[in-house]
């Protein structure tokens, strides 16, 4: 079905795109004018002539793309451009997401980009926004995502890890550079040993505290004496695992850190000691709550399980659809999902007209 002739946000081959605007929202190919909503790599690419975010994000983007024609906004303050009036408000995924509000001649649309709705030291929470139209992600769009509350994956990480420092061993934790390895991080009990971080971790650590995120003191593994290698925790990048980096922490215990952990199986395909479910998207409960609260008649949705969200939503009443887009193509997906022919049927890629994440 043909889209309605006066949307507000529209799929091109670029990208997303507001037609009285004349701009893009997290375009995938390059264009003269993107509004962004966070700074993983499936949303912010670089090439595009000027960059709109938030505020709270400059640092990160600027440390994932290097030097380029940036301008923020605080987030709620608005900014009106071609008579479309633009403001940014909390995602609650990472530092520096945003939801996109666009006004028009009475119309509300807001682009949320990738959002969770549950608690996270290193980020402003998700803030519901009124909308007409509503455009979602659906990551994790199935019922059986459901994630325990934070504080009890926190205990479970601290107790692992106390664990194998009375043994006399390192643990390892595998989790995104960006996002989530601040948030475990953040997490830490840190009395219990030294922290020892990869250097990709350490960048993007910078650029948190840079921006005023509290992180426990963290070392490079070089510095670390023979003693503090067998009692500490490690947070480092999936694509580390089986290095020789990881080597030098000779007898060590690893563990997972994603919401793909729920799935059945996935920690033993990942070939590591524990799963610890933590992720920085929104469960099945989140995604309904924040529909509801956005109180939107109709919902485009943008990637994950795109079909079974569409559909269930159409059951309630609510205009539903989809946009193509490229999203959802980021690491910890890649990561911790490849070679899952088991779980074939959970796999976004084949419920969701290849969009994946």
């Amino acid at each position: 079905m043909e889209p309605p002739l006066d949307d507000l946000v529209v799929a091109r081959p670029q990208g997303l795109y507001c037609p009285p605007g004349d701009f893009y929202i997290d375009p995938w190919q390059p264009v003269a004018d993107a509004l962004i909503t966070h700074a993983h790599g499936d949303h912010l690419r670089s090439g595009h002539g000027r960059y709109l975010t938030a505020e709270a994000g400059r640092n990160v983007v600027l440390s994932r793309i290097g030097p380029v024609d940036l301008q923020t906004l605080p987030y709620g303050e608005p900014l009106v451009h071609r008579g479309v009036m633009v403001s940014f408000h909390p995602a609650g995924h990472v530092l520096g997401s945003a939801q996109i509000r666009l006004e028009y001649r009475g119309r509300v649309w807001v682009v949320s980009g990738d959002y969770k709705t549950g608690p996270d030291p290193t980020c402003k929470p998700f803030e519901p926004v009124r909308c007409d139209v509503f455009v979602t992600e659906s990551t994790f769009g199935l019922p059986v995502f459901r994630w325990l509350p934070q504080r009890q994956v926190f205990d479970a990480i601290n107790s692992w890890w106390q664990a194998n420092a009375d043994a006399g061993r390192a643990s390892l934790v595998y989790a995104y550079s960006f996002g989530k390895a601040q948030r475990v991080l953040a997490g830490l009990d840190a009395r219990i040993g030294p922290v020892i971080v990869h250097g990709a971790v350490a960048t993007l650590n910078a650029a948190y505290r840079e921006s005023g995120v509290a992180l426990p003191a963290t070392k490079n593994v070089l510095e670390a004496t023979p003693d503090e290698l067998r009692r500490c925790l490690v947070v480092t990048p999936p694509s580390t695992q089986g290095s020789a980096w990881v080597r030098r922490f000779g007898d060590f215990s690893d563990a997972f850190a994603s919401g793909w952990m729920q799935l059945r199986g996935a920690r033993r395909r990942r070939n590591v000691d524990r799963g610890f479910v933590l992720s920085d998207h929104a469960d099945w409960p989140g995604l309904l709550e924040a529909i509801a609260a956005s109180q939107a008649p109709r919902v485009i949705v943008t990637h994950g399980y795109v079909e079974p969200l569409v559909r269930y939503l159409g059951e309630r009443g609510l205009e539903s659809g989809a946009f193509k887009t490229e999203y959802g193509d980021d690491e910890e997906q890649k990561e911790a999902t490849a070679g899952t022919p088991e779980t074939a049927a959970a796999d976004p890629a084949s419920t969701a007209s290849g969009d994946a994440e």
